[in-house]
C-alpha cells in the first residue's frame, strides 16, 4: 500500500471532467512492450480477477504482481498466483499490521527501540508468512519495512521487530523483499545493512530523494514507481527516477491507490500502467518502448519468473 502521498481529493477538476470519483478510467493506449505491475492489490480492486487480469492485458500489462499486507490477504495473495500462470505473490504483515497485533493501536509520531523480542501473537503470525513464503508462486516477501506516518511510538519497536523477521525470511527463502518506507528511510537502510539486505530488494512505490536513489542503486536495490510520481507536488520522486540506473527500475500501481494523473482520485487498476510508464518514460528522457523493455526485465529478474 501508498508509502506516500494518497490518491485521495480532486486535482484541477479531473472527476469531474471524466465523470465522478467512482468511475474507472478509460484504458490507456497499448504498450508495444508488454510490462508487469510489480505491485498490485487485487482482492481491494472492484473488478473479479479474470476482469482485472483482461483488462490489463488488452493494454499490454501482461503479468502482476499481488501483494500480501496480512495473513488473510497473504493467503489469497498465495491461492491467486497458484490459481493464474500470470500472477504471482508476495507474503507479508504490512508495518502497520504489526504493532495491531502486539498492541491493537496505530499511532502517530516516531520510533521506538528496538525491542529485545517478539510478541507471541505476531511470533505465530510470522510464522505463517515463514511458510507461505516457501511455496513456489510466492516470489517476495513484503510489504514489510516501517511507516511512521501511521505508528507512533507505541508501535514502532513491533515494526521494527517485524521488518527484521521478514528479512530473515526471504533470506532463507532466497525470495525478492519488497519495502514499505514511509516518513522511514534513515531507520529502513539502517536495519537493511544491520541485519545484511538478502540478494534482491524492491523498494515498493519508491518515496525518496535523488541522494537516496543514489544510494540504494549503489547497493543494488530495485527502485518501483507508482502513479504519484505524476503528482505535482512529487518532484522528488521525478529527480529520483531521473538518477535510477535503466536496470534498477520497476513500475507499478499499488492499485487501488495512487492512480495518475490526470484520474488522480478515481479507482486504479493494473490496466493503467501506460499512464506512468509513459510519464516515467518521459522523466528518463527515453522511448517508452525502451523503458518498457528494461523495466519488464527488470521485474522478471527481480521476482524470479
Amino acid at each position: 500500500m501508498a508509502a506516500t502521498a494518497s490518491n485521495s481529493g480532486p486535482v484541477g477538476g479531473e472527476r469531474k471532467k471524466d465523470g465522478g470519483k467512482d468511475v474507472p478510467p478509460p484504458l490507456p493506449a497499448p504498450l508495444n512492450v508488454p510490462v508487469a505491475d510489480s505491485h498490485t492489490h487485487l482482492d481491494m480492486q472492484g473488478d473479479a480477477v479474470e476482469d482485472a487480469l483482461a483488462k490489463a492485458a488488452s493494454v499490454g500489462v501482461t503479468t502482476v504482481i499481488q501483494v500480501g499486507c496480512d495473513l488473510a490477504g497473504s493467503r489469497w495473495a498465495a491461492q491467486t498466483a497458484a490459481d493464474w500462470e500470470n500472477v504471482w505473490a508476495t507474503v507479508a504483515l504490512h508495518p502497520n499490521e504489526a504493532p495491531r497485533i502486539v498492541h491493537g493501536v496505530e499511532g502517530s509520531g516516531h520510533p521506538a527501540p528496538r525491542p529485545a523480542g517478539g510478541d507471541r501473537a505476531l511470533d505465530e503470525a510470522l510464522a505463517e508468512i515463514d511458510a507461505l513464503a516457501a511455496l513456489p508462486q510466492v516470489r517476495g516477501v513484503g510489504e514489510t519495512g516501517l511507516d511512521y506516518f501511521r505508528t507512533g511510538p507505541e508501535g514502532a519497536a513491533a515494526q521494527e521487530y517485524s521488518f527484521r523477521r521478514h528479512i530473515d525470511i526471504a533470506k532463507r527463502h532466497g525470495k525478492a523483499l519488497v519495502i514499505h518506507d514511509r516518513d522511514a528511510h534513515d531507520d529502513v537502510l539502517r536495519v537493511l545493512e544491520e541485519e545484511g539486505a538478502p540478494e534482491t530488494v524492491v523498494f515498493h512505490c519508491y518515496s525518496g530523494d535523488a541522494e537516496m536513489a543514489k544510494i540504494c542503486a549503489a547497493a543494488g536495490y530495485y527502485l518501483s514507481f507508482a502513479g504519484n510520481i505524476t503528482f505535482r507536488n512529487a518532484q522528488h520522486l521525478r529527480d529520483a527516477l531521473a538518477v535510477a540506473p535503466m536496470d534498477r527500475v520497476l513500475v507499478e500501481t499499488d492499485a487501488p491507490f495512487l492512480t495518475p494523473m490526470p484520474y488522480r482520485g478515481r479507482p486504479n487498476a493494473p490496466y493503467l500502467i501506460p499512464v506512468t510508464l509513459r510519464a516515467m518514460a518521459e522523466v528518463k528522457g527515453v522511448h517508452e518502448d525502451a523503458l518498457a523493455t528494461a523495466v519488464s526485465a527488470n521485474t522478471a529478474r527481480a521476482f524470479g519468473y
